[in-house]
């Protein structure tokens, strides 16, 4: 069987409901509506409850739309993970700046560093949850992102934590063209964390497709592996391709550096109802 990871001990999120494509959340004290097109059942909550929330992202096309706020968001509005603050912000392609899913992954990550001087190069860090969990957690890490916005907000983060300056490296780059040319500079990495979008454009026009180019980026990174790595952690949101199609594809790259591969999915879990929300893909290549 397929596990299924949901976080654990989040006190500053919260699913509230599900239904009719729509998700109830609580970020902090701050409660959004935003769409979601897996949401294909009915809410367990009444229209009453819905009706209370302080926002709603209302989609105009498939990258863009805007927010219906009822009341503003706290200032400065925050989600902590143990003693990590980031920042949220509404965006006008509907997210906050943080996947609340992402924690276990965090959880992993903590666990697997454990403290151990790692370097690690997370490809497509956004707003660097990742990253931030990493330097916590003893490693020193490259961030590569092509959104200029999403450094920046990354930074922000970094800096609200009061995080050593010199554990971290931001790269605003196409995460392609960059392993490239760390493969031509000689440059390796302990650990590899990747969290690629479905579709997506570089900051000089690169497109970007899950299907066609993840592949040739996971043999790129294979070869800035170093000699001994202690792990590759990869996470998707598509419903392209299953769970075992991302395992095979980790498994053939690394068949010849041994480890153990482990794959899954994550979710959200309604706090009322239990009912899950389907939040994703992840593999987790670690050396045994």
């Amino acid at each position: 069987m397929i596990p299924i990871e949901t976080p654990q001990g989040l006190p500053d999120y919260e699913l509230i409901d599900s239904g009719n494509r729509e998700k109830l959340e609580r970020f902090s004290s701050y409660t959004i509506i935003r769409p979601d097109p897996r949401i294909l059942w009915s809410p367990n909550q009444k229209k009453e409850e819905w009706d209370k929330a302080d926002a709603r992202y209302i989609r105009g096309d498939a990258e863009h739309g805007e927010w219906n706020i009822q009341k503003q968001a706290p200032t400065p509005w925050l989600f902590r993970y143990n003693d990590l603050k980031f920042l949220l912000k509404p965006t006008d392609f509907k997210h906050v700046g943080i996947f609340p899913e992402q924690s276990v992954n965090w959880d992993w990550l903590t666990m697997t560093i454990n403290k151990k001087p790692l370097t690690i190069l997370n490809l497509f860090g956004y707003t660097g949850a990742a990253s931030l969990v990493s330097v916590q957690s003893g490693a020193k890490v490259t961030h590569v992102d092509s959104s200029k916005p999403a450094i920046t907000w990354a930074n922000e983060n970094y800096k609200l934590n009061n995080l050593p300056a010199e554990r971290i490296r931001w790269i605003e780059d196409d995460a392609y063209k960059f392993v490239v040319r760390e493969q031509k500079r000689g440059n390796t990495y302990d650990g590899i964390i990747m969290d690629p979008p479905r579709f997506g454009r570089g900051n000089k026009g690169e497109v970007w497709k899950l299907t066609e180019d993840l592949p040739k980026l996971l043999d790129a990174v294979k070869q800035i592996l170093s000699p001994h790595p202690a792990f590759l952690l990869l996470n998707a949101y598509t419903a392209d391709i299953s769970v075992l199609s991302l395992q095979n594809l980790i498994g053939s790259t690394l068949i010849n550096l041994g480890g153990t591969t482990t794959c899954g999915e994550l979710a959200l879990k309604e706090s009322k109802s239990g009912r899950l929300l389907p939040n994703g893909l992840f593999v987790r290549w670690i050396q045994s």
